[in-house]
């Protein structure tokens, strides 16, 4: 481990500043010896392809330190198989800790480990970086048989997507439920509702019989005990024998049934109709005149009411087959009009419950993205499915994208042969999204380094041949997450497209690497208004991880 501080630039050339050189480093000194403390070490350096190093960090730091040792893949080019648990030791104020990674790799070659960053108290610190060797295992072709490489093989993708499904049916489950709960489902009456499905007749002996229980008389509320016993048997009268009797006084009604009487259409006797009346000015008596009757006689007159009641259902003619038809058509026709009104209940508060969901869903993720969930967008799609992450070509370029990028048999030009030894092309396009991703791996029969910009002006005039317009182009280096650098090139223009005169406007990037001998180049292209797109394409550009050595 190198040392933290370097106190050579303090030493002057005149040494009469000897005593404030010496007061600075003990003052330096001093504060070093709560400098926290960071080292690290691999067990081994040479391993061969797919074996495993075990590299260790300690930080000796102040007990009441805050250590955050590196996590996730910071140590590519390598992998990371495992990473053990914090191991701490304790020493007096001070305190020693100890985390091991297992590393490995499964490509030849000779390999940085970079260096890795710990925070101590916030504070950023940095162990050196390791060559790592990793050497091919050598193959008897005697003994093991050699196979050609198998193609590519489509898979069926899995459905990322999946809880997305799952709530959407969970939600229409609750739909279809509150819908039942509330429209559909046998509610349970209650007394009054039961009551009030009771057929007449039974209706209005059910009603004397809680009049009779009923602490009228005991109160000597007798207004309202004779009021509740002509409300019944003229609703019952209106109900059953069709005579408009709330609204008739005492003679009208009578007058009535006697009409219905002598027309034979209520075959009731002079006396019992000579009963009602006495009835019926016994309560007139009482509601207007303000008249007191004794309880027995209250009494009576609700039996004779009853009696009335009974006699009059008896009276009453035998309906006729046209009319219980009529009467069952009616029903039906009733009964149709309850269910069509139910399912216009439902199917308004289920369309009701959708828009309120819509306009909450597009207020809280915007309407854009609740459309194109709904509808679907191709490039949403890229982005939310499942993503790949691998290498391609020589020397490789690890990816992650979402879809795997397959190998183009692209043959070399013959004006080209002579400078180029090998040309791997890899690539994925989306005609529906319009958006492409191509990767090519060119090593070169002389060890020069390449020429980015004369590709760049070739791919740049690629474009105009084939009908693009207004090309704008801008550059700028490129670093990877684990430091390599490259050129980026990147713009925006009109381009043509596929099988089409029309002209779109668009983006593209182009990310160049290279060495002595060899060049790497990722390309990009998508619709300039597809935010999806440019998530991709940022993503993508973040999980770079390449190797600059042949």
């Amino acid at each position: 481990m190198k040392s933290l501080l370097n106190f050579s630039f303090f030493i002057p050339s005149n040494w009469k500043y000897t005593p404030l050189l010496l007061f600075l480093c003990c003052g330096f000194f001093g504060i070093s010896q709560n400098t926290p403390k960071i080292q690290s070490s691999a067990d081994t350096t040479f391993i061969k392809i797919g074996e495993q190093i075990s590299f260790s960090m300690e930080v000796d730091a102040d007990s009441t330190a805050q250590v955050v040792f590196p996590e996730g893949q910071t140590f590519l080019p390598l992998e990371v198989v495992e990473a053990s648990t914090v191991d701490t030791i304790k020493k007096l104020d001070r305190v020693s800790l100890q985390r091991l990674y297992t590393l490995t790799q499964f490509d030849s070659g000779v390999y940085v480990l970079p260096r890795q960053k710990v925070l101590i108290n916030d504070q950023p610190f940095f162990t050196d970086s390791l060559i790592i060797n990793v050497a091919t295992v050598p193959v008897d072709t005697l003994v093991q048989q050699m196979y050609d490489i198998k193609p590519i093989i489509e898979v069926e993708k899995s459905a990322s997507d999946t809880w997305k499904i799952l709530l959407g049916i969970l939600l229409l489950l609750i739909l279809l439920g509150l819908g039942y709960w509330f429209f559909l489902r046998k509610k349970t009456l209650t007394e009054e509702e039961k009551e009030a499905l009771l057929p007449p007749f039974d209706r209005a002996l059910l009603e004397l019989k809680k009049l009779e229980n009923s602490k009228y008389l005991i109160q000597s509320e007798y207004k309202q005990y004779y009021s509740e016993l002509t409300d019944i048997v003229r609703s019952y009268l209106e109900e059953d024998v069709h005579v408009s009797a709330l609204e008739s006084t005492t003679d009208q009604l009578i007058d009535k049934m006697e009409l219905l009487k002598d027309s034979g259409e209520l075959e009731l006797d002079e006396e019992t109709i000579s009963q009602f009346k006495r009835v019926l000015q016994t309560a007139d008596l009482v509601k207007f005149a303000r008249s007191k009757p004794q309880t027995s006689v209250a009494e009576n007159d609700r039996q004779a009411i009853e009696q009335i009641v009974v006699k009059t259902h008896d009276a009453l003619p035998e309906p006729t087959e046209e009319e219980l038809l009529l009467n069952q058509e009616y029903l039906e026709e009733l009964a149709r009009k309850k269910r069509k009104k139910k399912i216009i209940i439902g199917v308004s508060s289920a369309a009701a419950a959708l828009l309120i969901a819509f306009i909450a869903t597009t207020i809280y993720f915007g309407f854009t993205t609740v459309k194109d969930t709904i509808l679907g967008h191709p490039s949403k799609s890229l982005l939310e499915g499942e993503w790949v992450n691998s290498s391609y070509g020589f020397p490789p370029i690890g990816l992650e994208t979402p879809e795997v990028l397959l190998r183009q048999d692209i043959p070399i030009p013959p004006e080209a042969k002579a400078k180029i030894k090998a040309l791997q092309t890899f690539g994925y396009r989306n005609d529906e999204g319009l958006f492409t991703m191509a990767l090519t791996a060119t090593t070169f029969v002389e060890p020069a380094e390449p020429d980015f910009q004369k590709t760049i002006e070739q791919l740049l005039q690629g474009f105009e041949e084939k009908g693009a317009k207004n090309i704008i182009t801008k550059q700028e280096e490129f670093v990877t997450l684990t430091g390599v650098k490259g050129l980026k090139t990147y713009g925006s223009g009109k381009f043509k497209i596929p099988d089409s005169e029309e002209l779109i406007q668009g983006k593209y990037t182009i990310i160049s690497f290279g060495g002595k001998g060899f060049q790497q180049q990722l390309f990009l292209t998508w619709l300039e208004e597809d935010d999806y797109a440019q998530q991709i394409v940022d993503r993508i550009l973040n999980s770079i991880a390449i190797k600059t050595e042949i």
